[in-house]
């Protein structure tokens, strides 16, 4: 069985056109971005993170400096939260 090959012309246009697409689904490609993760955190990991004991990460919970989250009674906390609670001083 032999394989016939054919060429097709394409008016210049409609190549320029195609090429312009091709640029512009490659441009869509590399700025799409992947949906964020969201990572939690133990109160366990949060206390090691902040180098600082777990009865202090429950205070700055009840004091409202963090934000607890709840899964079948696992207290979690996510960590760009976490990370937005510590703020800049002044000097």
């Amino acid at each position: 069985m032999q394989v016939q090959t054919f060429q097709i012309q394409i008016p210049e246009s409609l190549s320029l056109k195609l090429d312009s697409l091709l640029d512009e689904v490659k441009n869509l490609k590399e700025n799409l971005q992947q949906p964020a993760v969201t990572k939690y955190l133990t109160r366990h990991q949060v206390a090691e993170m902040l180098h600082c004991d777990i009865s202090t990460v429950h205070n700055m919970t009840v004091k409202g400096i963090l934000q607890k989250y709840q899964i079948s009674g696992r207290v979690l906390y996510k960590l760009d939260e976490v990370e937005q609670s510590i703020v800049k001083l002044q000097k």
